[in-house]
């Protein structure tokens, strides 16, 4: 009775927060993050570019392009549409029993209301050991968090490690021979905002990424070397351009990656005792 009062509950309010986006009442109309999304049916991808103002766009021009047929949706059309993604992912990987109690973690609500990609990481890293294919989503848009692939490097898994960079080089090259010009706007954001110092209103850790992706590539590089794969989703967010609040929501891909760590524990022992006797 309890873990269906779980899920039916996560159910509810999940259809109930997405029609008051469709019908746009305030203040639920609002959801920063996707609008920026959404904006970029102007096609002019990086007018308003720039790493702490509110609204801009600063992914690949191949993330635009994937959600070309989208954005042409009424506004709260699209953003009732992104809401349901956010939810329905969420609920994938954390699972309907834990969806609704661990709404409580303030980061995934956050991240749900305004509208970021942070929990499509969650989703990209806990699926991504099996689909390294997931990690193009990761360096297509935000790009720093991929630096988990380090845990297929370290662990000399060439062939994921090959996969995830194919993939995304691939998504690249169309892209860029469909627009290249915003494939060079978007590099100079890159450039510029990597340069330039912090200053962005919210709720953020007022530390630089400088100091923070060195930390972050050990993290997942000890992960990688002892088989802790939860080393990831830490580093992947530590590595976030800005790490705000709800970019926490990425350690979302700590509850499959648990599960599947006690899940091949018995595994694990069932193998040792299998074996002969020296």
């Amino acid at each position: 009775m309890r873990d269906r009062l779980l899920r039916d509950g996560y159910v509810v309010l999940a259809i109930v927060f997405v029609v008051l986006r469709l019908l746009a009442i305030e203040p639920w109309d609002d959801s920063v993050d996707a609008y920026a999304y959404w904006a970029t049916r102007s096609g002019d991808l990086y007018a308003a570019a720039g790493t702490g103002l509110i609204g801009s766009y600063l992914y690949s021009p191949a993330f635009a392009q994937a959600l070309a047929p989208l954005v042409w949706l009424p506004w709260p059309v699209f953003a009732a549409a992104w809401t349901a993604l956010l939810l329905a992912v969420y609920r994938l990987v954390v699972g309907p029993r834990l969806a609704l109690p661990l709404l409580l973690f303030v980061p995934i609500p956050f991240e749900i209301v305004s509208g970021n990609v942070h929990l499509l990481f969650a989703a990209a890293i806990a699926f991504g050991f099996r689909y390294p294919a997931l990690w193009a989503l990761v360096l297509l848009t935000k790009v720093t968090p991929g630096l988990g692939l380090v845990w297929f490097l370290v662990r000399r898994e060439w062939r994921a490690l090959g996969i995830a960079l194919g993939v995304t080089a691939a998504i690249a090259a169309v892209s860029y021979l469909l627009a290249p010009a915003d494939w060079w706007r978007w590099l100079e954001v890159l450039r510029r905002d990597a340069a330039g110092p912090l200053a962005t209103p919210g709720w953020y850790l007022p530390v630089s990424l400088l100091v923070r992706l060195p930390l972050a590539t050990a993290i997942v590089a000890w992960g990688g070397l002892t088989d802790r794969r939860w080393t990831v989703p830490v580093a992947a967010a530590l590595a976030l351009p800005v790490l705000w609040l709800n970019g926490l929501a990425i350690l979302a891909a700590l509850v499959p990656l648990a599960r599947a760590s006690r899940s091949a524990l018995p595994m694990a022992l069932v193998r040792a005792r299998s074996q002969p006797a020296a």
